[in-house]
């Protein structure tokens, strides 16, 4: 195993290359990170800490740059419906516990490809819609900043994403902590220099059922096909040498948040965007994950929870334009739908019933189409 070990770290690199490839995947991680510390109340200073001990781990799993990043379908139902703390952290450790079941039995194969494509395709539109009218809420606000923030943001954000140039949300987030610095210099008086470690969150036995329906259910089908399957097809695509099975993938999925969500882990899992992204910004190795890791890690133990006054004076406007991008991302992935009729009524489901009941719909189209073909 050491053996192994030193080969993989023998073929990372540490240059700018690899740190600007570290940034590639921020436009996901930052907006429902600090959503979710905002609007949910989520330790900014832990979940920090462990998305970076999760991407050290990573680093040292993997011979490539392979993304760490939020559950999507866990941070939308979050966000937008007002989950708990402990029921986040419960949805997480569940779509864990059942990932690694899967894989163990080396089933995620023949589950992702039982599940259409176009109810996932439409699941990530209902998600992505659901998610970019939350953000647009936050933005639109009454009051002046969504006039002097908001609406310039969202102008530059757009034109950036159109030109490709750089990480919007990263550059989002830079100018929301110059005016969070600006507007209320006392934020920056609550942050404290010391060591800071996690600590274990009690999670009541009513959340594990809460959590189950509204956000695990939702998110397996995703963490199957975009965390395992697309993941491992991406990777031989990209370096075929250093190409990791579905089981590994599944494991280590499986591993992050059963380790992490008793203590306050944000629910992380691997994903293809997320390779794909760090890839584009330079990422060939997986020092560029190591450097990422080192630094999240650095700053939660520097700083902890005392962070959570920066977070609390962000402002709201700004947070409302990263989540309308993150959403639109998010949505974006719908285009590759093969069978579109199916795709909208799912996301039409999801939107008016709730993310599991558009799935069922969507399942259920899917079976009577090809019934009647």
């Amino acid at each position: 195993m050491f053996t192994a070990l030193r080969a993989r770290l023998s073929q990372a690199r540490f240059d700018a290359q690899e740190a600007s490839g570290a940034l590639g995947d921020l436009g996901t991680f930052l907006p429902l990170l600090l959503g979710m510390a905002v609007q949910n109340g989520l330790d900014l200073g832990v979940a920090l800490f462990f998305a970076g001990a999760l991407n050290l781990l990573t680093g040292l799993v993997f011979a490539l740059p392979m993304a760490v990043q939020p559950m999507k379908a866990i941070a939308a139902v979050a966000l937008t419906q007002g989950l708990t703390v402990p029921q986040i952290l419960a949805a997480g450790m569940l779509v864990s516990a059942i990932v690694t079941v899967l894989g163990l039995l080396g089933w995620v194969d023949r589950l992702a490809r039982w599940i259409p494509d176009s109810v996932v395709r439409g699941l990530q539109l209902g998600l992505g819609f659901s998610l970019a009218l939350k953000g647009l809420e936050l933005a639109a606000a009454p009051g002046l900043d969504r006039w002097l923030l908001a609406l310039p943001a969202a102008l530059l954000g757009w034109w950036l994403l159109a030109g490709r140039r750089l990480p919007v949300a990263l550059l989002l987030f830079g100018a929301g902590l110059l005016v969070t610095v600006l507007r209320h210099p006392e934020s920056l008086q609550g942050l404290r220099l010391g060591l800071h470690l996690p600590h274990g969150v009690p999670i009541p036995a009513a959340d594990w059922m809460t959590a189950f329906t509204k956000a695990a259910l939702p998110q397996v089908p995703l963490t199957l096909l975009n965390s395992v399957v697309a993941v491992c097809a991406l990777a031989r695509d990209l370096k075929p040498e250093a190409a990791p099975s579905e089981k590994k993938v599944a494991l280590s999925v499986g591993m992050m948040n059963l380790l992490t969500g008793w203590f306050g882990g944000m629910p992380m899992c691997h994903g293809a965007g997320g390779l794909a992204g760090q890839w584009a910004f330079g990422a060939r190795t997986q020092g560029s994950i190591l450097l990422l890791g080192a630094a999240k890690v650095l700053l939660a133990l520097l700083f902890g929870s005392t962070l959570m006054a920066l977070a609390a004076a962000f402002p709201k406007a700004l947070l409302g334009v990263m989540l309308l991008f993150s959403g639109l991302g998010l949505a974006e992935t719908s285009r590759k739908a093969t069978n579109v009729p199916v795709m909208l009524l799912t996301a039409a489901g999801c939107i008016a019933l709730g993310y599991l009941p558009g799935v069922l719909i969507g399942l259920a189209a899917t079976f009577l189409g090809r019934k009647e073909a």
